[in-house]
């Protein structure tokens, strides 16, 4: 399968974003080997600064196979940007909707087209404290599965020091260094052929952040933790704590009570 050419969008959202980019980080980025030359495939890349996306999709750009972003329907609707986001191909998700599936039978499509699709498999912002990945949503290994196509492990550093996650205010100077390194295609052979199950999926994906993650442990030359940072876990122990605070304190309550009777 032939890959999609460029296209003017790509190449006028290049000439826009570029220029910045260059100034404000300076680029270690390795691996470039490992990107396709042809046919469809997935990246799967960790998510730690609001700026990213964009620095991220300047290193594909300069490997000549672009990616198509899964990104919030509401940015395609109006104006340049919603222009911007269909000219340049990128894929809307339709978040609590009927049309929720819509994005991944979409982005099947692409790679079946000949093209790269890049998910952020973690769904937001790394919420680690130390900015690992967290544990990732199964939307990669569902395409990847039903494809059979390439998964390339991509991690990156350097935009979390630019602008730290869910900060508004950025850290120019000294001028930051945008890390990039993408791995070897994950082993996903094993999962080929079987009922897709939630249990299959999980697994699939578990392996893939795994990848993702060894590349960002080669990067920041230290060990990641041994169990991922789970969102949904933390906010179960939170309103564990929460109540069991809550419990002590009704139970202080009474006890002044009492003594003050």
């Amino acid at each position: 399968m032939p890959r999609r050419r460029i296209g003017f969008w790509y190449r006028f959202a290049a000439v826009i974003c570029k220029p910045p980019l260059v100034v404000l980080l300076k680029r270690d980025w390795r691996g470039m080997e490992h990107i396709p030359a042809e046919g469809g495939f997935i990246t799967a890349v960790n998510h730690n600064s609001h700026i990213d996306p964009f620095a991220y999709a300047h290193f594909q750009y300069n490997t000549g196979r672009v990616p198509r972003f899964l990104a919030k329907s509401g940015l395609f609707k109006k104006g340049f940007v919603g222009a911007a986001m269909r000219g340049t191909g990128q894929i809307p998700v339709y978040r609590e909707s009927t049309d929720a599936l819509s994005a991944f039978r979409a982005a099947i499509d692409a790679v079946d087209r000949g093209e790269c699709v890049a998910f952020y498999p973690e769904g937001t912002l790394t919420r680690d404290p130390d900015g690992w990945p967290m544990t990732g949503k199964t939307g990669a290994a569902r395409v990847a599965l039903q494809t059979k196509c390439p998964v390339i492990p991509v991690a990156q550093w350097g935009c979390n020091e630019l602008l730290p996650p869910y900060a508004k205010k950025p850290h120019l100077l000294p001028r930051k260094t945008h890390r990039v390194l993408a791995g070897p295609p994950v082993d996903l052979a094993r999962f080929y052929d079987r009922d897709m199950t939630a249990e299959l999926l999980k697994e699939a994906t578990e392996v893939i952040m795994a990848a993702v993650t060894e590349q960002l442990e080669l990067i920041r030359g230290e060990k990641a933790p041994e169990t991922p940072y789970d969102p949904r876990r933390e906010r179960i122990e939170q309103r564990r704590r929460t109540q069991a605070q809550a419990h002590r304190n009704s139970g202080q309550t009474v006890q002044e009570e009492g003594l003050g009777k």
